[in-house]
């Protein structure tokens, strides 16, 4: 219990908290609208943001924010002219996002220590402001989630029938995806912009070994997600390694386990 006597720490598992709430409530409905890749595109996106940002001497979260909530929207308009190619739109923004990352970060000569923080996570270097300015984008979208809930839901089992029932179905997959995109930039500082779409896909893979029913399959995903980060926390601190790396293998970890038991109990 010494873990909980450091403040950097106790910071850490509050933000931490915060993310792995959030990030099944965005994938569950990614995973069925077969999107499993945007939050990882997105993320590459991310960093064009921030090496942009820094090379224009801005703050590097509003930059991520900005850019990567304007991807986010392109990405949904070109989708409703493409809807068949949807893994080649990604792939064009995603690609675009990573390249002009390399560029912005070679002219910005941003020293490698931040683009490290921010590609794979700073958990340990969380401060106040930090957790107030996850807390508030987590109470936003938790907020717009609540509101959408049913149209999103409907939207994005089947679209088609979605319209039919005269469900505005272009402007809830707008804000769902400039929703991702926010959580994308606020999970960032937890295990990094090159992982955080893990955190968002592997525990709603985990909760789908189950069969349930969509309400306890994002409850169960949620149980996923925090067991990851506390986990990954508690094992990244005893044994001195990266939090954001830990935090996403004790995700696939308990991936594994439960696979192996749904296995098994299926040859019983």
């Amino acid at each position: 219990m010494d873990i909980f006597t450091y403040e950097f720490m106790q910071r850490a598992f509050i933000a931490g908290l915060i993310v792995a709430l959030m990030c099944p409530l965005i994938g569950t409905f990614i995973v069925i609208k077969r999107q499993s890749l945007l939050g990882e595109g997105l993320g590459h996106i991310a960093f064009a943001g921030v090496t942009g940002a820094s090379f224009l001497s801005l703050y590097p979260p509003l930059g991520a924010a900005g850019l990567t909530v304007l991807a986010a929207m392109g990405i949904e308009l070109v989708r409703r002219k493409h809807n068949q190619y949807t893994d080649m739109i990604l792939a064009l923004f995603f690609y675009t996002g990573l390249a002009l990352a390399v560029i912005f970060a070679s002219l910005s000569k941003m020293p490698s220590t931040g683009l490290m923080n921010f590609l794979f996570g700073s958990i340990l270097t969380v401060t106040d402001a930090d957790i107030m300015s996850i807390l508030v984008v987590a109470i936003v979208v938790g907020l717009i989630i609540y509101a959408i809930y049913s149209a999103l839901l409907f939207t994005s089992f089947d679209e088609q029938v979605a319209i039919t029932a005269g469900i505005p179905v272009n402007r809830i997959n707008m804000i769902f995806s400039i929703v991702t995109a926010l959580v994308v930039v606020m999970g960032m500082t937890i295990v990094g912009i090159l992982l955080i779409g893990a955190l968002m896909i592997v525990p709603v893979a985990s909760a789908h070994l189950w069969k349930c029913g969509f309400a306890k399959t994002l409850l169960i995903s949620e149980g996923y997600s925090v067991f990851s980060v506390l986990a990954g926390l508690v094992v990244a601190f005893e044994f001195d390694l990266a939090p954001g790396g830990t935090i996403v293998l004790m995700a696939i970890v308990a991936y594994a386990l439960t696979f192996g038991g749904t296995m098994l109990c299926n040859k019983n």
